[in-house]
């Protein structure tokens, strides 16, 4: 969702994933906020470690849409990923020219786990599973303004009057600062 008091949308965008089992896509929106242009990009990957193929597929398909888009405009992607850390390793690590935000600020421990079956009790498991699962990635413009990510942060982090959490992974919220 975008404020239109605050953000202009240019254009958006939503690419299916081909080879998908779980009706996933890539949204891309082109906006402008308070004249600075962006892209923001989002996606649910395919869920489950016996879909890691297609998930990396998928998310290579995300680093091509990052790439691809105009050198002049910062790219920031962020979604509910599935991604375990030895799929990205698998495909060479993040592109060059992307960083992901978490550990551009240093890995910092309180926001590290997004899906945390300790803490999260919507789902039932005989186990407990920690994982950052979510992603937020960022590909500066190579000219102009520059957006920096200042923090981050967990959220959804308290229960609803019906005793369950709003989802079953916590949100990630990030801050930036843009320098001029």
């Amino acid at each position: 969702m975008l404020k239109k008091s605050h953000v202009k949308l240019l254009k958006s965008e939503t690419i299916n994933y081909p080879t998908t089992d779980m009706m996933r896509n890539l949204l891309i929106a082109q906006v402008k906020i308070h004249g600075l242009e962006l892209c923001l990009m989002t996606s649910h990957l395919e869920s489950c470690k016996e879909h890691s193929q297609e998930r990396m597929n998928q998310l290579r398909k995300v680093w091509e849409k990052m790439r691809e888009a105009p050198a002049n405009v910062t790219v920031i992607f962020g979604g509910d990923t599935n991604l375990r850390d030895h799929e990205v390793a698998k495909l060479g690590g993040l592109p060059s020219g992307v960083c992901d935000i978490w550990e551009f600020l240093g890995r910092p421990e309180h926001c590290k786990y997004t899906w945390d079956t300790k803490t999260n009790t919507n789902k039932k498991l005989c186990y407990v599973s920690r994982l950052r699962f979510d992603r937020v990635l960022l590909r500066a413009a190579k000219e102009g303004a520059r957006v920096v990510p200042e923090h981050m942060d967990l959220i959804g982090l308290e229960k609803l009057d019906c005793g369950r959490f709003t989802s079953d992974h916590w949100g990630i919220l990030c801050g930036f600062t843009i320098q001029t």
